[in-house]
């Protein structure tokens, strides 16, 4: 058993398919549970100094910070139930968003880190729920997928190059102008203006 075969049985929740039915790699997916896990609690933290904004009476962040305190909090149920595992039904909604598509939890993720940094925009606020907003752009890019091979890409590209000539169908090419037709802009000359006007 390789070392990286240990920690997927160790990070792996209870009931978890061994196999991935994707084709996201093994250290994607653990970047996106981990800073998930280590930004939202850093979120929580940083969400209780912009509370301490009450004693300013500044009302903006003490929102702020309690709206980055939630959104921490719900990150954190998502991404490692065990955290709080004093809570009933965590369990039940980590399973539930996990079954989700990754698409929803970088959506759902990014929309929970914005408000937080528009209420009050300084360094508690933008780092703490910025956090959260990569564990979402990180859960974008796995909903992407991989890219294509050299190989793909070349054959695709090959064969958008094609050009069938018998058809009169509107070009598709992805080198293809908007108009066919069109003729360039000619150059007439510099305007001559008449000083006796």
């Amino acid at each position: 058993m390789s070392f990286s075969d240990k920690l997927a049985s160790l990070m792996a929740r209870p009931g978890q398919d061994p196999n991935a039915k994707d084709d996201v790699p093994w250290w994607m997916r653990y970047a996106g549970r981990g800073l998930g896990t280590v930004g939202s609690i850093i979120a929580i933290f940083f969400g209780l100094a912009n509370c301490l904004g009450i004693i300013t009476i500044n009302i903006d962040c003490l929102i702020s910070g309690m709206w980055q305190m939630v959104a921490g909090f719900l990150v954190l149920c998502c991404e490692a139930p065990c955290c709080c595992m004093f809570i009933d039904y965590v369990q039940n909604l980590s399973e539930w968003v996990d079954r989700r598509p990754y698409w929803n939890k970088a959506l759902a993720y990014v929309v929970l880190a914005i408000p937080a940094i528009i209420l009050c925009p300084g360094i508690s606020s933008i780092f703490g729920s910025g956090l959260i907003f990569t564990t979402g752009v990180i859960y974008g890019m796995m909903a992407l997928g991989r890219k294509a091979s050299a190989e793909e890409m070349r054959s695709a590209a090959a064969a958008d190059n094609t050009v069938v000539a018998a058809t009169p169908q509107p070009n598709t090419n992805m080198r293809s102008n908007l108009v066919a037709n069109a003729q360039p802009v000619s150059f007439t000359g510099t305007p001559v203006f008449d000083s006796n006007v």
